[in-house]
Order: C-alpha cells, then structure tokens, then sequence
C-alpha cells in the first residue's frame, strides 16, 4: 500500500501551489523549483549536506524564476549556489537537466549524468535538425494529418531556450557508487522514460531518490521518439521491477510529493500499463487497421483530445506508438506494410 510521507508536498499539490522547503531527512532538503507554464508545476531538486558544501539532485529548468527558486531553497538550507558541489542528473528532460549548467558556472560543481542520455545532449539541444527531420518522418508514419504534422514536430523547440546545454563531467555506470561523501547512493540505470534515465539509491538510509520513473500519483511518458529506444515500454517495466525489491523506507520522486511503499506503487504503474495494453488492443479489434495518431484520438486521456496542447498530443501519440510496440513483442498485434503504420489484432487460433 502507498503512503504519503511528505503530507506538506501533498497538501500544497492539492491547493496547487508550491510546497514549501522542507528538512526531509538530517542533511538532506527538498526544493520545489517551479516549471513555467506546465501541469507538472515544478521539480523537486533534493540537496544533500556535504563536509564542504552541497550536492543536489536535479536542478531545475533554466529560467530566472527557477533560478531564484534554486538560490532561495539553497539559502534556507544554509547555503547558496556557491556551495554545490556535484549535481547529479537524473535525465535529460528540461526540468531536470536545464539548470545544471548555470549552477556549474557559479560554484564550480561537477555534473554527473548516463552515458545514454549524455550522448543525446547534441543533437537535442544544439544541433537538432536531424532530430527535428527524423522525428517529423516518425510522426507522419504514426498518421499524424498533414494540418498538425510540422506543428507536433516542432512542440519541443519552445523549451530549447530553457537549457543550457554543457556536457557531464562524470558519467554514471550502473551499479557504481556515486562520489558525493557520507551519502552511499548508487546509480540504478532504470531505462524508459529517457534511454539514460537513473534513480539514486541509498541502502544505509534506505531511500530511494527516483527522478521520473516511480511517482506516487501519475505515471512518466514513455513514448517512442526518435531518440528512443526500439521498445522504451519494454524497457520501462524491466526498469520497474529492477528497483521493486530495493530496500527503501520512503521514495523522494521529483514531482508530487515523498511516499512510502515502493514494491506497492510499481505493481500499480505496472497494472495500468496492462490494462493501457489491452485498451489499445481492443480498440484495434473495434477498427482494424488504425493507426497510432487514431487509435489516440479514441484512448482515455485526462481531459478531451482537443483541450490538450500539441506538445501533450506528441507525447500521447509516441506514447500510444509505445503501447503498439509491446504487443507487436507479444504477438498480439501486427504491422501491415505501407505509410502510415497501420495496425491490426493478431488473431489467437484454438482457444482465448
């Protein structure tokens, strides 16, 4: 069963506003830094008391309002920008990456992140033609109509401004200790939400500090993108049992608020994607033939399709795209041949 450890984090979500800075553990505070203009509100940066400064985890997207928010949380520890000393990244994403940076500017500190996401750092925020021409082919194979194509292609470039993008410093290996003294984390590769996405854990305080791929209340997009992996659901479930057993008393996710019941909230994550799975699998048997862009439009989403903005109507079709990728896996549904990807139930012979 889960259970709201960070009751503060959790009323303030529900009254949608930010939480406020908390001493969650001895040396160890949570900042909520806020994201501009975005239903996630804000991240969660942890910050970890150091013998000479400060570590965090995260940091935020790359505006002045984050920044401040940054520097306030920092100073209400005890500190200042000036003190960190690592930050370590648990993905690429914007509100994670974004920031890192211009903290490395001020105080010096070392970034840390995964190979995999490390090598995408280029070509997704410096030179992203390519990416930008791969992922327009990507969408219109989805079926994505010619009247929405190049406005889904190009939803991400809004944000581009919002990083700045500086290569790692320290690449995180699976498995090893994390260099941040009297804090034994180590880096769990927990692949899906983003190729090189890692979750930090503690097994002396038994914590788990775990990014984007366990929340307590929604579940992170795993969309196939054309820096994704071939099966990023696939990935993602594997990632999910990977950290199931992990000793951990409490999860410090970054976004929402802290829980406790770890084994409990994956074996949640994972039944909602057993029964997305057999959503779109019914869908396909009702009009076969459908592509992902269609099949979308039909899901159950968290409001209607023509009230979410083109960015959320990308992640939601690469997230259906997903979906049909683990039951081609399964051999529960087939490709046809041609553009744009269409696709039909596979039909089971001599029983259910």
């Amino acid at each position: 069963m889960v259970q709201v450890t960070g009751t503060l984090q959790k009323d303030a979500w529900e009254r949608r506003v930010l939480p406020p800075v908390e001493q969650v553990r001895p040396g160890m505070w949570s900042i909520p830094v806020p994201i501009p203009d975005n239903p996630l509100r804000y991240v969660l940066v942890y910050a970890l008391e150091l013998d000479d400064g400060v570590a965090i985890v995260d940091a935020g997207w790359n505006t002045d309002d984050a920044w401040q928010a940054l520097a306030d949380g920092l100073a209400q520890a005890g500190g200042s920008v000036a003190d960190v000393r690592a930050v370590l990244v648990t993905h690429i994403h914007p509100d994670h990456y974004g920031l890192a940076g211009r903290v490395r500017e001020h105080s010096g500190a070392w970034i840390g992140l995964h190979p995999a996401d490390a090598a995408l750092l280029g070509a997704r925020y410096l030179e992203p033609d390519d990416l930008l021409a791969r992922m327009n082919v990507l969408l219109h194979e989805a079926g994505v109509p010619g009247h929405k194509l190049h406005d889904l292609t190009m939803a991400s470039m809004v944000i581009r401004d919002q990083v700045l993008a500086v290569e790692p410093d320290v690449l995180f290996e699976d498995g090893r200790r994390v260099e941040v003294p009297g804090w034994d984390l180590r880096a769990v590769w927990t692949p899906g939400h983003s190729p090189g996405h890692v979750c930090f854990h503690s097994e002396g305080h038994r914590l788990l500090l775990s990014g984007d791929h366990v929340l307590p209340r929604i579940t992170p997009n795993i969309g196939v993108h054309s820096q994704q992996a071939p099966n990023p659901l696939g990935d993602y479930l594997r990632s999910l049992e990977r950290v199931r057993t992990l000793a951990a008393d409490e999860v410090l996710p970054a976004h929402e608020y802290r829980f406790a019941g770890l084994a409990s909230r994956v074996d949640e994550i994972a039944a909602h994607h057993r029964e997305r799975l057999t959503e779109v699998e019914a869908l396909l048997a009702d009009s076969p033939g459908s592509t992902a862009w269609e099949l979308s439009v039909r899901l159950t989403w968290s409001r209607p399709w023509d009230e979410i903005r083109d960015f959320m109507q990308r992640a939601a079709v690469s997230e259906t795209l997903a979906h049909l990728v683990l039951l081609q896996e399964q051999g529960r549904v087939r490709r046809e041949p041609g553009t744009p990807a269409r696709f039909r139930v596979v039909e089971r012979v001599g029983g259910p």
